[in-house]
């Protein structure tokens, strides 16, 4: 008996898609990560311009998250849709783009994403209409901007920051220099203080040098090398308002830092150029090979950042000879005496002890030997010339230099330190926070795994946190 032959299965037609637009295809634009805010959009079109978006390649997220790149929204009430998204608690918001649905259907009809440009973009406003961006309190999260905004208030910062750092007070010295990190980041110039609202790493001390800052164009006694800022409001309400007050007041006793910042004055509180460091460091080399051939020197600080002009010039130096480095910079000093270039000195030989760490306490400074110098940079050494104020016709300037000398295998760690301390401490607390990882200027310890990470580059730290290595003239320091 035949039996009869089972009908072949019949295939399934595809349903097709709400409004005739196909379902997810192949994604074309990997770099790129939607996100459509549902709010005042609707459920439906919501929907509808994903399902768009994803027929023509586009990668659409059904949640916030740190992945998105570019956030569409149709509402148009910038501030709150932005106080909807912060309450989202996503960490890269910062870095994402938050579009107008113009910037969407812009690129739904070129077929890709197209260039974001000022007329997509969702700000808020203020009150004095600065844009109130949200800014990661991490500064290696943050890129630096192509122009400091606010150099009047990052250079009073900044003196009074170094001040303390000489003063060995730590917790002042951070908080200045995490403020004026900060401020270096920010796209629009601070014109009051109501421009800083809702901004991390402004403490009440930061403000308050703004405010002066503001008020008066610069603090000038702060703005000398040696001199805080309780010293500073002491000489201010004694009824002194000039350098020649304070030089001819008879109660003032100047200490040795202070005599050397008034007598220098002029000269360190103008920029040094990237020539008159290069010609440093020509001079630095010199004295180094004098004490030993096979030194290492690395420039460091703000030039090393790629910046055209700093306040000073900051160097490691080292050797491959463990234990030799401790006497590199005394026979530095040594030889800058002799050929009569030094003008001002103060050196803090190396504390540094490898069994005391991992340190689980903030140091805002490290325990490698280091000078702060003054130094006589003669004309003649400059390619170009000095940066010198008009009229100065004397041939040369002082500069201040800062020289730091760890062992060769901490090489990476001060090197990432001396290139930005401030981007390096925030990376501290990212290790911190983020990954149980200790990471200051001497080494990278691992909580988890109870154990110290080895790195011979900066590329090697980086890669232990996780992070994408920006590179030194990216970074917000």
């Amino acid at each position: 008996m035949l039996r009869a032959r089972a009908a072949p299965a019949m295939r399934k037609k595809p349903r097709p898609q709400a409004g005739g637009v196909p379902g997810r295809e192949e994604v074309r634009f990997q770099g790129v990560r939607l996100y459509l805010v549902e709010r005042k959009m609707g459920r439906s079109r919501r929907s509808f311009l994903t399902q768009l978006a994803r027929s023509k390649g586009f990668m659409v997220e059904d949640v916030l998250s740190d992945a998105v790149t570019h956030v569409v929204s149709e509402d148009c009430q910038a501030s709150s849709l932005w106080t909807w998204l912060r309450g989202r608690d996503v960490k890269n918001l910062p870095a994402m783009h938050v579009l107008g649905i113009s910037w969407f259907t812009d690129s739904m009809k070129e077929g890709k994403p197209v260039a974001v440009e000022t007329r997509h973009l969702i700000e808020v406003y203020g009150t004095s209409s600065t844009p109130l961006l949200t800014v990661s309190q991490y500064a290696c999260k943050r890129r630096t901007t192509t122009v400091n905004n606010n150099k009047i208030l990052t250079d009073a910062l900044e003196v009074l920051a170094e001040s303390y750092e000489f003063k060995e007070i730590p917790g002042r010295c951070l908080a200045f220099r995490r403020a004026s990190s900060v401020l270096k980041s920010l796209p629009w110039a601070v014109r009051c203080l109501r421009d800083t609202e809702g901004l991390p790493c402004l403490g009440e001390h930061s403000k308050a040098v703004m405010e002066k800052s503001l008020s008066f164009g610069n603090a000038l006694f702060t703005s000398v090398f040696g001199v805080g800022p309780k010293t500073a409001e002491k000489w201010y309400r004694g009824g002194l308002r000039s350098f020649s007050d304070v030089l001819a007041a008879p109660g003032i006793h100047l200490n040795r830092m202070q005599q050397s910042g008034f007598l220098h004055y002029g000269d360190i509180s103008r920029a040094v150029s990237k020539a008159e460091a290069r010609a440093l460091g020509n001079l630095i080399d010199e004295a180094v090979r004098a004490v030993t051939p096979d030194a290492v020197l690395a420039l460091t600080g703000g030039f090393r950042r790629g910046k055209e002009f700093g306040h000073d010039v900051d160097f490691i130096v080292t050797t491959r000879e463990p234990g030799k480095e401790e006497k590199l910079l005394t026979g530095i000093i040594e030889r800058l005496k002799q050929q009569g270039l030094l003008l001002y000195c103060e050196y803090n030989a190396s504390t540094f002890d490898m069994v005391k760490l991992p340190s689980h306490q903030f140091e805002a400074m490290d325990h490698f030997a280091k000078c702060f110098l003054i130094v006589r940079l003669e004309g003649g050494r400059v390619e170009g010339g000095l940066h010198g104020a008009e009229g100065d016709g004397r041939g040369w300037r002082a500069v201040r230099v800062d020289l730091v000398s760890p062992p060769m295998d901490r090489y990476a760690f001060a090197l990432l330190g001396w290139t930005g301390s401030r981007f390096e401490r925030d990376l501290r607390r990212f290790a911190r926070a983020e990954r149980r990882m200790l990471l200051d200027n001497h080494t990278l310890y691992d909580k988890t795994k109870k154990e110290f990470l080895a790195a011979t580059t900066e590329k090697d730290i980086f890669a232990h946190l996780g992070l994408e290595y920006i590179e030194p003239w990216q970074r917000n320091a």
